[in-house]
């Protein structure tokens, strides 16, 4: 019994896809990199209350974070940098409208389970 059902709850979550160099209306490279995302896919899991203090966690001095996830799943999709939705559903069909609320920071595997730190984003709109 690693994980109980009753604990987990539905989120969203997108991957990154790809990475895209930037191009002005010149045609010309800006140096710039803009990550494109997959459609948001429903998946369940275990999300904590909010934390804090990152250093006494087990992702390190510099890692702050908001939440964390975890699961017994170590076929679970998510990795790092992607996109969240928890609380909240996707509401349009393309991902560069839809708001998330938050995106993987980083991701710890153990031999039993996978936990995430992940990060509140506000956005505007």
């Amino acid at each position: 019994m690693r994980e109980l059902e009753r604990n987990k709850q539905d989120i969203w979550y997108s991957l990154m896809s790809s990475v895209v160099e930037t191009v002005d209306d010149s045609g010309y490279k800006t140096g710039e990199l803009t990550k494109t995302y997959s459609a948001p896919t429903p998946y369940r899991i275990n999300v904590s209350p909010a934390r804090g203090n990152a250093e006494r966690e087990g992702f390190g001095i510099d890692c702050v974070y908001s939440k964390t996830m975890s699961t017994a799943d170590k076929k679970c999709p998510i990795e790092e940098d992607s996109l969240l939705w928890i609380g909240i559903s996707p509401s349009t069909s393309t991902v560069s409208a839809i708001p998330h609320n938050y995106y993987v920071v980083r991701k710890a595997e153990s031999l039993n389970d996978i936990v995430y730190a992940i990060r509140e984003v506000t956005l505007s709109g």
